[in-house]
């Protein structure tokens, strides 16, 4: 099981974390999810993806991560175990 922390970057500041799979048909229905999530919150992360990953990056406004930031990322870790 992967470490459930997010890391925070600085220069540009943000929270990044990165998603291992088995099976790509799972990434598919990974990003489904966050597609979703995007466009109910309005935060649009970067998201880069392989055939056994999906590393996200959300840029953050100020120096410490907001309330719906927050939830944002604990939404996508909560999306990662329901698999």
């Amino acid at each position: 099981m992967e470490n459930l922390m997010w890391n925070k970057r600085e220069s540009p500041l943000r929270i990044e974390k990165r998603f291992e799979f088995e099976e790509y048909s799972k990434i598919s229905k990974f990003l489904g999810k966050i597609e979703k999530l995007c466009k109910e919150k309005n935060i649009y992360p970067n998201i880069s993806f392989g055939k056994n990953f999906v590393s996200l990056s959300i840029f953050l406004n100020t120096q410490e991560i907001s309330n719906e930031e927050e939830d944002f990322s604990k939404n996508i870790d909560k999306f990662y175990l329901e698999d």
